[in-house]
């Protein structure tokens, strides 16, 4: 078995009812959920079902070795 690392971004939906999430490493993989963790468990399986279709394609996993953790900062400014 091998595996691949992805980034993902998860955010709210513009209607406040749920999360959406994509990769920005694989275009058109993207996913959404009610919750956070919901979100991230359909995009593993969205990313696991892009990954297989790359592969019986004989196409290339794409990897981005430069984006290791993205993480939001909440900052106050006075």
């Amino acid at each position: 078995m091998k595996f691949y690392n992805f980034e993902i971004v998860i955010e709210r939906d513009d209607r406040g009812r749920g999360y959406l999430a994509h990769s920005p490493t694989l275009p058109g993989c993207f996913s959404n959920g009610r919750t956070i963790e919901d979100a991230k468990k359909s995009m593993r399986q969205a990313i696991h079902q892009h990954v297989q279709s790359l592969l019986a394609h004989g196409k290339r996993i794409p990897q981005n070795e430069r984006i290791v953790h993205v993480e939001e900062l909440t900052v106050g400014v006075p």
